[in-house]
């Protein structure tokens, strides 16, 4: 793996989600920046109405349809990746990361 020299660190708050982050290629960390991450699937479940609550936080209206394929604990088919790893994030209905 070759050596890359970072001149110019990133600095995220502790006290909210990072907003920027090192690509990171097949042959490792890169000096470029990217300013999201990328989501490719997002699933919604739990009590209390949530397709209300996500509307409202939204502030758009979900079609009914989409938002059945959204209500699921079930992964959508995909590529695994090259280096075989993959992130998954949960948060409960009370907005706790587990």
């Amino acid at each position: 793996m070759k050596q890359v020299v970072i001149e110019n660190p990133i600095l995220n708050s502790p006290f909210e989600e990072p907003q920027r982050y090192f690509k990171f290629t097949e042959d490792g960390i890169t000096d470029e920046i990217i300013a999201a991450r990328l989501v490719s699937q997002a699933h919604f479940t739990g009590p209390d109405q949530p397709y209300e609550k996500v509307q409202r936080a939204l502030r758009a209206e979900i079609d009914e349809s989409a938002w059945a394929a959204l209500y699921s604990t079930t992964s959508y088919p995909f590529d695994p990746p090259k280096t075989g790893k993959i992130a998954v994030k949960v948060i409960n209905h009370y907005g706790d990361e587990v």
